[in-house]
């Protein structure tokens, strides 16, 4: 997108680095359209991604935030990093490793026959550090509480479950799914099928439908993108966000 190119409603399409949430790009690119057109603009995502994940997230701003809610059904993408041996509450690396069962034994044809039991339609439990409600509360809320929490089933579809490399104490996974489904759960849940216990320790999204996180931008070079139009603008070259 060329900054002569500017459409007052369209998708931005962002990838999101590890340590940013969701609302942080959004709040970034939000202050970047205002100065660009000199107004409040409504923007919003097609999904978020945790803080520690990095990756596409699809953004919308102006009258095309109506197009989100169809936006957010599309099946998505991830390269995710499976650690062996341990678990934790989150699923994650947000909370502490606790040592779960030795993984030295595995072997990758191992690994691969109990991979086929987590393709399809699967059931699975979202994490308790999730935004899911639990009895009217934010499930993560009651978890830091210290509450005990025991999510409820839920059907989703994981249409690929690729292992893309076997390393010492861990697997490298490439997923391909619909709309719900928890990386997070889908790491713990392997560890379990495989004795040893494991979390998830990286996660990137690739693809959300026929979006590519390689068609697009970090929020810097968003950010170096509304200078450079607001540059246009001004043809002076004083103009600076």
């Amino acid at each position: 997108m060329s900054p002569d190119r500017f459409e007052e409603d369209g998708l931005m399409l962002v990838d999101k680095p590890v340590g940013w949430t969701s609302f942080d790009v959004v709040s970034k690119l939000r202050g970047g359209l205002r100065q660009v057109t000199g107004r409040k603009v409504k923007v919003g995502h097609a999904g978020t991604l945790d803080p520690l994940a990095s990756g596409l997230l699809v953004l919308a701003y102006g009258k095309r935030t109506k197009e989100l809610p169809g936006l957010t059904g599309l099946d998505k993408v991830y390269q995710c990093t499976l650690a062996l041996g341990h678990t934790t509450p989150s699923y994650d690396a947000e909370t502490e490793p606790i040592a779960h069962g030795p993984w030295e034994h595995l072997t990758q044809a191992h690994v691969e026959e109990v991979l086929t039991a987590f393709r399809g339609e699967i059931q699975q439990r979202p994490p308790v550090f999730s935004a899911k409600h639990h009895k009217g509360e934010r499930a993560y809320f009651l978890a830091r509480e210290g509450v005990e929490v025991e999510m409820p089933f839920q059907s989703v579809r994981v249409d690929r479950l690729e292992l893309t490399s076997f390393l010492p104490g861990q697997l490298e996974l490439a997923v391909a799914c619909g709309k719900g489904t928890y990386i997070r759960s889908l790491a713990h849940d392997i560890g379990q099928a495989l004795g040893c216990g494991a979390y998830l320790s990286a996660l990137r999204r690739t693809h959300i439908g026929p979006f590519s996180v390689d068609d697009a931008r970090d929020p810097h070079t968003w950010s170096q993108w509304f200078h450079e139009l607001m540059v246009h603008r001004s043809g002076d070259g004083l103009t600076a966000l």
